[in-house]
């Protein structure tokens, strides 16, 4: 079987090979900076000691903290507010019922169909 993503010309043989025991030219190895710069950081955290760099408090970054919060409420509510057709009062509808009106729906759902089985079966028997 062939490889469908390769090339069609056998590439692996097209370079002399080389003799047991002898090991492969390692190619040329990058210089690394001994100091990259700037203080250490962790990732994640965010409350971190070191200052931030636009100079801010913590106060700051607590006021930020706030305001995206209320940006984010205030998307929400325009989201559920706004009304989305009869789809989405189906959705909204959906989501208002309980496991148990789920349940029962299904439940009622199966006895209309064992109904309607029981009945085509009563009129070809017949």
């Amino acid at each position: 079987m062939g490889n469908i993503c390769g090339k069609s010309e056998s590439e692996a043989f097209s370079q002399p090979g080389r003799v047991l025991g002898s090991t492969p030219t390692q190619p040329e190895r990058v210089s690394v900076p001994a100091h990259v710069g700037g203080p250490p950081r962790t990732l994640g955290g965010g409350g971190g000691s070191a200052p931030s760099p636009a100079g801010g408090s913590n106060a700051d970054a607590e006021e930020v903290r706030r305001r995206a919060a209320e940006a984010a409420e205030a998307r929400a509510q325009a989201a559920s507010a706004k009304s989305s057709g009869q789809l989405g009062a189906k959705l909204a509808a959906q989501k208002k019922q309980t496991r148990n009106d789920t349940l029962q729906e299904i439940s009622n759902n199966e006895r209309r169909q064992r109904d309607a089985d029981e009945g085509a079966q009563a009129r070809i028997h017949q």
